[in-house]
């Protein structure tokens, strides 16, 4: 989402990366549901799934704030701030609504902080999710920005210049060999 408010114009930008969203989430929410006997569909954990879209939303506009001609290295940090920021929203929404009722997260800080470094018992602690958001957001941002900025390097005819002139004869002029 990052990349597209940078890269994408107008608002088409969000609504192709939205709809993808959506129909995965659409789709993995189905197979939890109904093909694991999870039950993904309440309100609780709908709730918290917008929690995710709102953090989509915050990646959105921090990328509309960079340009996509950009130093490559703003748009790096900037990927990477986007994850930082991506990451706290999510695990303080998983925390303040606890869609599974996990008695680790209390509602304090203490309770707060287990949210967003150890998690719950019996998962992967979330400093790892928090770890791999970072590399994967300063990752994929890299390779986006690397990719548009070299695919978007014209030549000089291409941009209308003029080019040295060569040492091939004018009109008129027989050639030399």
């Amino acid at each position: 989402m990052f990349c597209a408010g940078v890269f994408f114009p107008g608002s088409n930008g969000w609504r192709l990366p939205i709809f993808l969203l959506f129909a995965t989430d659409l789709g993995l929410n189905a197979y939890y549901q109904f093909a694991r006997g999870i039950h993904v569909l309440t309100p609780s954990l709908l709730l918290y799934l917008a929690g995710n879209y709102l953090g989509y939303g915050l990646l959105y506009r921090l990328g509309r704030c960079f340009q996509p001609r950009a130093n490559f290295l703003g748009l790096l940090a900037g990927g990477i701030l986007g994850a930082i920021a991506f990451y706290f929203v999510t695990n303080t929404a998983a925390w303040l609504l606890n869609p599974f009722s996990n008695p680790e997260y209390s509602r304090d800080i203490a309770g707060w902080l287990r949210a967003l470094t150890f998690g719950t018992h019996g998962h992967p602690p979330t400093w790892e999710f928090f770890r791999n958001t970072l590399l994967s957001g300063g990752l994929f941002t890299a390779l986006f920005a690397g990719a548009a900025q070299w695919g978007s390097s014209e030549s000089p005819v291409e941009k209308g210049e003029e080019t040295e002139p060569s040492s091939a004869p004018e009109s008129g002029e027989a050639p030399t060999s």
